[in-house]
């Protein structure tokens, strides 16, 4: 009951933060989960840590690079998902934090990937475990080099391709020293993070070993349930098969380039099957039946390629494994696999004395490490015929292996790096991407805050399809909260409105939670509606809510009647934006523009007012102008031009071709159009309220006439048409207003803001 009340809260959660179609999400993610941990649909249905881009198209490599680090990561609580390279998109770049490309070719879209995910400051990493990264390692490599020609072009095509991606990441993770000493002529920083087991190898060695050394030794009336009876019987026949035969040594190539290294102890262990009489070789893999050995082919057991799900159970069968490598670069860089993989079943291990077999082996301890054919010689023939020393080293190296060489296990190491390489992020919660005063400046914050280094991206809480949204000077991925699960690490989370608050509240991964208050929001909702309560509660958050504003009023009220303490810096102006023109009234033929601003569905913007204030200038004498990006004209507004939906880029152009902004908001936290209005060189007539008091001042760089009183404001209008002195000295203090608004004045104000 207690899992299903977990469930069902999660459930409810997930209905309240993203209607139904995030609680199908988040319901389905639960139950994949349960069958594998690790997503596996579309790379674009996430918003998470860190996206592997494969590039390689062997399964075996690709597991261990792959699956099995996005296991630690898993582990250590980032979430990850996967992509093949020839399946990657640029949409994805949004999604995460950190990009891992594993043996990746570069391709034009790789290229374009990782030069966009660098614009907007994201981290990328390139991971390979073997040195197919340059011709003077592949060279080394006998498979390689008796390549026909054609086959051999194309290789080498595909080692520099891979070179290619490698020189655009920013630093690189491998799987052993000599890996990290080689990579260190390609990128500035090396990462050792050593192949490790997953979870799922661990559980299944067990049951390996479960039913090679318990299973078979018990009676028949213990076994219950038809299918446990039938691996039961199993294991007893594999018991007397391996009782009946003799000693088995088992070679799991792996690939068909590793045909000389079985080559150097070739002579070893044909001098062992003519010895022991009894002795077996099992040969797994691509590996080729040397002509001196066929004479014993009844003893030679040959198989194919199996499934890494099988793999533990055929290793249990044998019960020394050969690790034979020879001695050159390409081979010293290669990692440990064979030896984590027989322990785990607790088989011993003879290897090479050669890169991660001798800095992982204790040799005569948790395996065997030999340099030349006579140790080869002599320590096989000391585990043929010792089993109890057989015994020891496979459970030596099965205890160690099983702490440090297991997914779970490692964790602690390759998070912690990859958490370090993150750069550090910021989202920004907004309710919807309609262009408003608010969304402009959350977007200008945006930038100041990505010119510092940060990762910055938007939630979209609303109903638009837009992957990005650009401010005056950047654009910014957008993650809508409705399309797309929301698993990733949040190092500072902005609410915008009082709506987007709820996430901050249900999402757990977040460091740091910030609300950005740039209005009273209880007041955008007139007596007797309940969003009024909801917008007021979260004023009264107990989560630890770090509250910042751009106005001084929204400070006040905010320690006056909820006692919170919130951080300000002003709001700015983009100047460049705004070329200057000076307005000329002389010409009495030419028709004075008024521009009314704002949206005439929201009563506190009072736009109603200003068409009042309209109906008693003269319509020969007074163009009118409306701007809205939501609400429309209603039928009784005398409207000679409406303008709806101005894109932010060409609202300074409609500035300049108006002379006199009315302006009669009664609710604004920062009022931006009389600022910009300024900056253009043009005269502001404005109802005094709390967001524009903070820069405009009466006489002196604007006029306000009492809210409600349509005659005073028609009389402040006459007046400053007629007075020439006035204007001059509106004009030259409006200028003076704006230039100290600059955005690049604030700067340092608004990063101490998020500090």
């Amino acid at each position: 009951m207690e899992k299903v009340s977990v469930l069902a809260e999660k459930s409810v959660r997930a209905l309240k933060a993203g209607g139904v179609k995030e609680l199908a999400r988040r319901t389905k993610f639960y139950f994949d989960q349960k069958k594998n941990p690790l997503p596996t649909d579309s790379h674009e249905n996430y918003y998470m840590d860190v996206l592997f881009i494969n590039g390689c198209y062997l399964p075996h490599p690709s597991r261990y690079r792959v699956a099995h680090q996005r296991e630690q990561l898993m582990a250590g609580n980032l979430t990850s998902h996967e992509v093949f390279y020839t399946d990657l998109t640029l949409k994805a770049v949004r999604n995460y934090r950190v990009f891992i490309f594993y043996r990746c070719p570069f391709t034009e879209t790789v290229g374009e990937f990782i030069r966009l995910a660098k614009q907007l400051n994201k981290t990328v990493l390139f991971d390979i475990d073997d040195l197919v990264i340059n011709k003077k390692y592949t060279r080394t490599i006998p498979y390689v080099a008796a390549m026909e020609k054609e086959e051999r072009k194309a290789y080498d095509e595909g080692v520099d391709l891979i070179r290619k991606t490698l020189w655009m990441c920013d630093a690189a993770i491998t799987t052993t020293e000599r890996m990290a000493e080689e990579l260190k002529n390609y990128v500035p920083e090396v990462y050792i993070n050593r192949n490790v087991a997953s979870d799922r190898m661990l559980q299944l060695s067990e049951w390996a070993s479960y039913d090679r050394d318990v299973l078979p030794y018990k009676r028949a009336e213990e076994i219950e349930g038809k299918e446990n009876l039938r691996i039961y019987r199993k294991a007893c026949k594999g018991r007397k098969k391996r009782d009946r035969g003799g000693l088995r040594l088992g070679y799991f190539s792996g690939s068909i380039t590793h045909n000389a290294d079985f080559q150097m102890i070739l002579p070893v262990i044909e001098k062992l099957m003519e010895r022991e009489k009894t002795l077996e070789l099992w040969m797994v893999g691509e590996l080729e039946l040397p002509e001196e050995l066929k004479r014993y082919q009844e003893r030679i057991i040959n198989q194919p390629f199996v499934d890494w799900e099988e793999l533990p159970r055929l290793i249990a069968s044998v019960d020394v494994n050969l690790a034979p490598l020879e001695n050159s670069i390409f081979n010293e860089a290669k990692s440990e696999n064979k030896w984590v993989e027989a322990a785990l079943v607790k088989v011993p291990t003879v290897a090479s004395k050669i890169g991660a077999f001798e800095k992982m082996i204790q040799s005569g301890k948790t395996g065997i490490l030999c340099e030349t054919n006579e140790d080869w010689e002599r320590e096989l023939i000391r585990l043929i015929e010792d089993k109890r020393y057989r015994k020891e080293l496979g459970k030596n190296a099965y205890e160690y292996v099983k702490k440090h060489c297991v997914s779970i296990y490692t964790a602690y190491g390759i998070t912690t790096y990859i958490q370090k390489k993150m750069t550090p992020n910021i989202v920004f919660v907004l309710p919807t991407l309609q262009i408003s005063g608010g969304l402009l400046v959350v977007l200008k914050h945006c930038e100041i805050l990505k010119k510092m280094g940060l990762d910055v991206t938007i939630f979209n809480d609303g109903y638009e399809k837009d992957s990005y949204i650009k401010g005056a000077q950047m654009k910014f991925p957008v993650i809508s909260r409705k399309e797309i699960g929301i698993y990733g690490s949040i190092d500072k989370a902005v609410a915008t409105l009082y709506s987007t608050v709820e996430f901050l509240t249900l999402y757990p991964n977040i460091k740091e939670r910030f609300y950005f208050v740039q209005n009273f929001e209880t007041d955008f909702y007139q007596a007797g509606e309940y969003l009024r309560f909801r917008a007021n509660q979260t004023y009264f958050s107990c989560l630890n809510l770090k509250y910042i504003t751009i106005s001084k009023w929204c400070q006040k009220w905010l320690k006056e009647q909820y006692g919170k303490e919130a951080l300000y810096a002003p709001n700015g102006i983009e100047l460049k934006r705004f070329p200057i023109k000076k307005r000329d009234f002389k010409d009495s033929k030419k028709r004075i523009r008024i521009l009314v601003e704002g949206n005439s569905e929201d009563y506190y913007k009072n736009v109603d007012e200003s068409f009042r204030i309209i109906e008693l200038l003269d319509t020969e004498k007074y163009e009118i102008w409306y701007m809205s990006y939501q609400g429309k004209p209603k039928e009784w507004y005398r409207v000679d031009e409406f303008l709806y939906k101005v894109p932010n880029t060409e609202v300074a152009k409609v500035y300049l071709q108006c002379d006199i902004l009315l302006k009669t908001s009664i609710l604004e936290s920062f009022s931006y159009p009389p600022l910009e209005m300024m900056a253009t060189g043009g005269y502001v007539v404005a109802v005094a309220n709390e967001g524009n008091m903070e820069y405009l001042q009466n006489g002196y760089n604007c006029l306000f006439y009492p809210r409600g009183n349509r005659k005073e404001a028609v009389k402040r209008i006459e007046r400053l048409v007629i007075d020439r002195k006035l204007q001059e000295k509106l004009y030259q203090n409006g200028l003076d207003t704006a230039k100290s608004r600059a955005w690049d004045l604030l700067q340092k104000q608004i990063i101490s803001l998020y500090q």
